[in-house]
């Protein structure tokens, strides 16, 4: 016991001040890939370096335009590492970058909606999650997950996080949840369970799928034993890519989906 006083008392204060405050941790955790230059001179085998085909080039004279869906992207790396001119890292696992609330948000550097278009979603999920605020219980299903999702949940709980400080807890029942937190590519035997819990919780609720896999089904995607995601079972609110995504990640995605963090997602 004296060795933890003694540890408390060397460390200090651990827990993040985020998102209060700033933090350097999470601004220079790595996020998923973005396209550096849309429009490249040479575009010839760039949709073939992906293993989920998040790559789309559209052909258009001697140039073609590249865009990449961060909703497919599990941060292999194949593309920074093969076309460092046209692909790059993001920055920045925490803060509304990290996710966003419609599916075509996740696709870089063209996006489908307009603002007005995204702001009236916006104001929609701020009206049905009003009343949640100060106390908000998740529940989580693993819906098919490798387990590395789990690891970054769970770090949730630990002091450097520490998501209770936020209001947040995690619960067992259904019933007492207001966040179904998903995980996993959406296994086909887990659609049952899924839509059962979706359909336990009370009203207002919200649903987070959390990582690529649980966006798009990750390096399954659609297959005889997954859905490519949990999108088919349970309408999704807020759309968190990463493979796994991380602590902050998760933070931000929750605060996003009771309406305590702006979805600020730009063209990349």
């Amino acid at each position: 016991m004296s060795l933890w006083v003694l540890r408390g008392l060397r460390d200090g204060v651990v827990t993040t001040r985020w998102p209060k405050r700033p933090d350097a941790y999470a601004d220079g955790w790595r996020g998923p890939a973005v396209v550096r230059d849309p429009d490249p001179a040479d575009t010839a085998g760039l949709s073939d370096l992906c293993p989920t085909n998040a790559i789309a080039v559209s052909q258009g004279g001697r140039r073609g335009r590249v865009r990449l869906d961060q909703g497919r992207c599990i941060l292999c790396g194949w593309c920074v590492g093969a076309r460092p001119d046209v692909f790059a890292w993001s920055a920045g696992a925490a803060g509304p970058r990290a996710s966003a609330l419609t599916r075509d948000r996740l696709v870089v550097p063209d996006v489908s909606e307009t603002d007005e278009t995204l702001a009236a979603v916006r104001a929609s999920l701020r009206e049905r999650t009003a009343a949640l605020r100060r106390s908000v219980h998740i529940r989580h299903v693993d819906a098919g997950s490798d387990g590395s999702d789990e690891w970054e949940i769970l770090a949730l709980l630990g002091p450097v996080y520490d998501i209770h400080r936020l209001g947040i807890f995690f619960t067992p029942s259904p019933r007492h949840a207001d966040i179904l937190l998903v995980t996993g590519a959406g296994a086909t035997g887990m659609a049952g369970p899924l839509r059962t819990t979706y359909d336990g919780m009370p009203d207002p609720k919200v649903v987070v799928a959390a990582g690529t896999d649980a966006v798009s089904g990750g390096l399954l995607g659609r297959s005889d034993i997954t859905l490519g995601g949990i999108s088919d079972v349970v309408p999704v609110d807020v759309w968190l890519p990463g493979s796994p995504p991380s602590p902050f990640g998760i933070l931000s995605a929750l605060l996003l989906a009771v309406g305590r963090l702006g979805d600020g997602r730009e063209q990349a």
